[in-house]
């Protein structure tokens, strides 16, 4: 069985001690391809380290973080833009709107999310959403981009029924992680009625780590817990989500098929 992880921050502090272990342990796992957002410049050169450590492993997007936009976001996009134009990137993301933190910067959020819509369209490439106490708002604004060719994942998915055949219909995956795990989410009664086609797996490692390791790190080779949560939810066997998941994710970010 291969597995993607399609959102996992394994650049960041929290392995600096062990890095190079837990990206063997994913792979071994057969977690084969792991794909890492970007956040904002400060983390460019930690992504950029661990992906010349596993070139055939660990993939990277390019983008400005919706909590990362601040009064210097205009300089932030302009540096994105440098890097899709000379660098070789997967997808954009980690791109949208967050107000569980802070509203104080939602107009630019809006504006930052929208250029990065667009940037996604000139380069071709898939994104990857970040959506938290924003979906309406997100909704919107990928709603008023899809000219046909916006194609990506609404990363860590915790809507409604309602909200996932939105994004359905928008030509979007959902990005479905270790909440799914999670005893009173109520998630695995959204993802029953949603089709396999339309799901990806992911980890947002270190962060939202699936039961029974909730309150610890978040890790990459923790995707079979939540691939065998979603089978256990679907009546499917592990093997069944590996294979469409994958194939989802393969198809979406133009990974090797192998």
């Amino acid at each position: 069985m291969i597995f993607v992880d399609s959102h996992t921050h394994l650049y960041l502090d929290n392995f600096d001690a062990d890095r190079s272990e837990v990206v063997d342990r994913a792979i071994a796992n057969g977690i084969k391809y792991m794909m890492l957002p970007a956040i904002d410049k400060s983390t460019f050169g930690q992504m950029k380290s661990l992906i010349a450590g596993f070139p055939k492993n660990c993939f990277p997007m390019m983008g400005l973080h919706p909590t990362s936009v601040s009064a210097n976001f205009e300089e932030e996009l302009k540096l994105v833009e440098t890097e899709l134009e000379n660098g070789n990137y997967s997808a954009i993301g980690e791109i949208g709107i967050d107000l569980y933190w802070d509203k104080t910067y939602r107009e630019q959020q809006l504006f930052a999310f929208r250029h990065q819509l667009k940037l996604a369209k000139k380069h071709k490439l898939a994104v990857a959403i970040h959506t938290r106490d924003s979906f309406e708002d997100v909704y919107k604004v990928v709603e008023e981009e899809q000219d046909g060719s916006l194609r990506g994942v609404f990363h860590c998915f915790t809507g409604s029924l309602e909200d996932a055949r939105k994004i359905i219909d928008l030509n979007f995956y959902l990005g479905i992680g270790g909440i799914v795990t999670f005893k009173n989410s109520g998630q695995d009664k959204v993802i029953r009625d949603v089709p396999l086609e339309n799901i990806m797996l992911e980890t947002d490692s270190p962060f939202l780590t699936p039961t029974p390791f909730r309150g610890k790190r978040n890790e990459s080779s923790y995707i079979r817990i939540i691939a065998g949560k979603i089978a256990e939810v679907k009546s499917l066997s592990i093997g069944h989500i590996a294979k469409t998941t994958t194939n989802n994710a393969i198809e979406l970010f133009g990974l090797q098929n192998e």
